[in-house]
């Protein structure tokens, strides 16, 4: 789960205030939202509301957030794990990523974002573990379902998904007192060609970007990375919403940033922080809607995003949300 700095702190007062049972989300838009399979298929969505979130037992470890939506001030600079951090982190990330790998051996068509979001919090509190995303900043599920036009945070509901949709599913736990974060874009059904080459570019420029990284490199290659095999591809990449540093904390430095920048910064051994780009179809512009969280493309065209937890080590990386 990914949020720009400065988003995170002009939003969050407003996500405090705003009443859970107001909060709305996503619902299947037909008619002149249908666009044409010959060219691209798939459905718009737009807000409808959104249940309660699902109870967490008394004896699950909880961050520090999980009652009241505050969340502490991240660190101001970057930590270096320890050994027995990275232990941590490696336990952390991969329940991560055994969650992810669970939902998208059952997400079909017909089944709804509710659902995914009860799928992923049943195995994430089975495990002994909480679901980060729980009212982090006042978020009210326990997972990120993001489909088609949706860029970023989308909030699960009761739309069922359809053949030709495409969605994010961004799982994120609180472990042993460490948080793990990945995310993947899945194909449901059959997907036109123009959506299977934007999660297919999104993989791509993810994984390229993993490639590049390691001790002493800039951090600003990242971005030159992705945004060169996005543009080569045809596509945008959105420049709202980061990679973050990662550890007991959930969001801190380093900030990563998936667009072509001269930010400064290299990597260390022992740094831990996802890499999770959002490749655009259309143009990068978004808007955050009502509910404070969904960001969706202005021009009504779909996003696909993909993120991994990394490690960098001294003879290079290693991606930690992976068995």
């Amino acid at each position: 789960m990914q949020i720009n700095n400065e988003e995170a702190n002009d939003l969050t007062i407003r996500r405090l205030q705003r009443n859970s049972s107001n909060l709305s989300h996503w619902r299947l838009s037909h008619g002149w939202n249908q666009i044409a399979r010959s060219w691209s298929s798939f459905n718009l969505v737009q807000l409808e509301q959104v249940s309660p979130p699902q109870p967490v037992p008394d004896d699950i470890p909880l961050p520090p957030y999980a009652l009241t939506g505050v969340v502490p001030p991240s660190p101001r600079s970057i930590e270096i794990k320890t050994p027995d951090q990275i232990d941590c982190m490696k336990r952390s990330c991969q329940l991560a990523y055994q969650i992810l790998d669970s939902i998208g051996k059952h997400i079909k068509v017909g089944m709804t974002t509710e659902e995914i979001d009860q799928h992923v919090h049943h195995k994430i509190i089975q495990h002994g573990a909480y679901p980060s995303p729980l009212n982090f900043h006042g978020f009210p599920k326990s997972v990120c379902t993001s489909v088609n036009n949706v860029a970023c945070h989308g909030i699960p509901d009761s739309r069922p998904l359809e053949d030709g949709d495409i969605i994010n599913v961004d799982i994120s736990v609180f472990y042993n007192g460490y948080h793990g974060d990945t995310s993947d874009t899945f194909l449901i059904g059959d997907v036109d060609e123009t959506g299977q080459k934007l999660v297919q570019t999104t993989k791509s420029c993810l994984q390229e970007a993993i490639n590049v990284c390691g001790p002493n490199v800039p951090l600003r290659n990242i971005g030159k990375t992705i945004s060169k095999i996005a543009r080569k591809a045809g596509f945008t990449v959105n420049e709202m919403f980061l990679g973050h540093g990662i550890g007991s904390y959930f969001h801190g430095p380093p900030h990563i940033y998936h667009y072509n920048n001269w930010h400064m910064g290299s990597m260390r051994p022992g740094m831990i922080f996802t890499i999770e780009p959002v490749i655009c179809e259309g143009r990068p512009d978004i808007e955050i809607l009502e509910d404070g969280w969904t960001a969706v493309s202005l021009d009504k065209k779909r996003s696909a995003q993909c993120e991994h937890t990394v490690l960098i080590t001294s003879e290079g990386v290693e991606i930690l949300t992976k068995l």
